[in-house]
């Protein structure tokens, strides 16, 4: 059974000040609980419709359909200096997310980045919270696979730079992506929804792309959203 200060505790995580706070995050779904319990991570609890009753999941849930299972999961620790240090150092290639505010996007591009292998996620400090139940649910399980790092994003870049790597960034004025010669290691800028990459980021890129529509006339849709941007941009660098 499930107590009536345990469904308060885990209906105050559905927000973001109460999971901060709590260090701890929700999971759900028979797949993503699973994903969890295999993961380096630490599962503080799993509770089941069979086990608590359908009444107490649908309290505590936070899908409009509840799933069958539940945890709670806590957030992992935030890398220090020493461990960004340690990963440029190894040339990796890594995403940015300047300023991407749908969870719904940020979840399924780090499903993406887990798809292709990219090394981490930098994300910009007014970039969604990865812990956001939608952002979650949207991974599908690649949460805990892939690291979001949360920083000061036009200083990353330029530690990428220091290290001879090169920063790209997909723009409208960009070169076409398809005719570039494009490193097996550096940096990706992504932008915002609604407006790229800021001002102040855009001024660290050093390679400037652009995903070209077809035929390249097309004077349709305006721009691309920016998760399928994203795929599309990883599988050119992957190709």
């Amino acid at each position: 059974m499930i107590s009536k200060a345990e469904i308060k505790r885990i209906r105050a995580l559905h927000d973001k000040k109460q999971r901060q706070q709590c260090g701890v995050f929700l999971v759900e779904g028979e797949k993503m609980v699973a994903e969890a319990l295999a993961s380096g991570f630490e599962v503080e609890a799993v509770y089941r419709t069979e086990d608590i009753g359908q009444e107490a999941m649908e309290r505590i849930s936070q899908l409009s359909s509840p799933s069958p299972a539940l945890a709670v999961v806590r957030m992992p620790e935030v890398p220090d200096a020493g461990e960004i240090a340690s990963l440029i150092a190894s040339r990796p290639l890594c995403l940015a997310l300047d300023c991407v505010r749908d969870p719904g996007n940020l979840g399924t591009i780090v499903r993406i980045a887990d798809w292709f292998g990219i090394d981490a996620i930098f994300a910009s400090q007014d970039t969604v919270e990865i812990f956001n139940p939608k952002a979650v649910q949207a991974t599908m399980g690649a949460i805990f696979r892939r690291k979001v790092i949360y920083c000061d994003l036009p200083a990353v870049a330029e530690r990428f730079t220091a290290a001879g790597m090169p920063v790209y960034g997909t723009f409208l004025d960009g070169k076409d992506i398809y005719r570039e010669d494009l490193c097996s290691s550096g940096l990706i800028v992504m932008g915002s929804e609604s407006n790229g990459i800021g001002r102040e980021m855009a001024a660290k890129v050093t390679s400037r792309l652009y995903i070209p529509p077809y035929p390249r006339e097309n004077s349709g849709s305006e721009s691309l959203n920016v998760a399928i941007a994203t795929a599309i941009t990883c599988a050119l660098f992957r190709r």
